[in-house]
């Protein structure tokens, strides 16, 4: 995905205020057994027969950046903040499948800090629908005071569990994933962006808490994510998780300042 990752990133030569009418799609995309074993290695989730619930946010990873590479896109995508995200999980997904990945961009709206728009993203599975999903990002600018805010979720003050992260978690994440975006690899390229070194992906920081809740999620399950303050690498995070009356909300802080990066919840569905 490298050199669409690089045409994306080019400013646009005629911006729009809209979003394009696009639609792509990945057909008969088949599951590496080893791939999907090293993703729940790196993200904390136990080897299974079925996809880890955040899996598929993987297989459309590149149908996004050629929507934000396409001309008609109005918006570059670095610099392009990842605010929200929502996935659905209306089955597990086996091993063994063969699935269809639909991605197209809509809804772009004033925020109190620019405008945000929404990725969505479905997985059929030989014509079921079983997965679907909701990135939600951000393209500062000038904001709107009336415009919403973003979602609140349940508290989950941390519990105890403080996970250390290596200065190399982005790059190993990057491997995976194909997202390699410059602020998550090395000090050096997260500088150039305003980081004072490099920064955890917010897909990986949901994934780790979805694989340290996934024994005690149903199968029929959504879960939301609101990313807030950016993980430093190296680091540690706080993870803290409560029950609610339908799921568990959950969250990342920092340990020592309680400085909030993730809030998140799961619905029974």
């Amino acid at each position: 995905m490298i050199p669409v990752l690089v045409k994306a990133a080019l400013p646009k030569i005629r911006p729009s205020s809209e979003l394009p009418d696009l639609s792509l799609v990945r057909h008969d995309v088949p599951l590496d057994a080893k791939h999907v074993a090293s993703y729940a290695a790196l993200c904390g989730f136990p080897r299974k027969d079925v996809l880890p619930l955040p899996y598929p946010h993987l297989l459309a990873c590149g149908l996004h950046l050629e929507i934000m590479a396409d001309g008609s896109f109005p918006f570059p995508a670095i610099g392009t903040v990842h605010l929200e995200n929502s996935i659905t999980q209306h089955r597990p997904i086996a091993l063994t499948e063969q699935l269809q990945v639909t991605a197209r961009p809509a809804d772009l709206r004033p925020h109190a800090k620019g405008q945000v728009f929404d990725m969505l993203t479905t997985v059929h599975s030989a014509g079921e629908l079983v997965w679907e999903e909701t990135s939600t990002f951000l393209r500062r600018g000038a904001g709107s005071d009336d415009a919403p805010r973003g979602a609140a979720y349940p508290e989950a003050p941390p519990t105890g569990t403080v996970w250390k992260l290596p200065g190399d978690l982005g790059r190993s994440y990057a491997g995976i994933s194909g997202d390699r975006n410059p602020i998550h690899l090395y000090g050096l390229t997260a500088k150039a962006f305003g980081f004072p070194r490099q920064i955890a992906h917010g897909m990986w920081s949901m994934a780790r808490c979805v694989g340290a809740l996934e024994n005690r999620l149903p199968d029929r399950v959504r879960v939301d994510v609101a990313f807030k303050k950016p993980i430093l690498l190296p680091g540690s995070v706080a993870f803290g998780s409560r029950p609610t009356d339908d799921g568990y909300a959950f969250s990342l802080s920092n340990p020592k300042s309680g400085a909030p990066h993730l809030a998140g919840r799961t619905v029974s569905t």
